[in-house]
């Protein structure tokens, strides 16, 4: 389902791939990239799909943690690298395996 709105943002890597997220952002792209950060420690407020304060700071706290640039935004290194974090975490209270 989360591929049927390629069309509306443009990817995030040039490869392809999920968008490039930011403050403001709202989708359902913003509710997977809060699902990966809260199964890997880093609440987010919530799965709402609303990129705010809370999310943003998830992320800067997961880019510093990970070696990556700390800019707060979800681009195509950050996306790659909490992809990666989750495969084989398991299943949380809000991810299955």
């Amino acid at each position: 389902w989360v591929h049927f709105d390629r069309r509306q943002y443009p990817p995030a890597c040039s490869t392809g791939g999920f968008p490039l997220l930011k403050r403001g952002s709202l989708s359902v792209y913003v509710l997977i990239a809060q699902d990966d950060l809260i199964t890997l420690g880093y609440p987010t407020g919530g799965l709402d799909g609303i990129f705010g304060s809370q999310t943003q700071q998830a992320v800067r706290n997961y880019q510093q943690k990970a070696g990556l640039t700390v800019d707060g935004i979800v681009g195509c290194n950050t996306w790659r690298s909490l992809q990666e974090a989750v495969v084989g975490t398991g299943p949380t209270d809000t991810t299955i395996n």
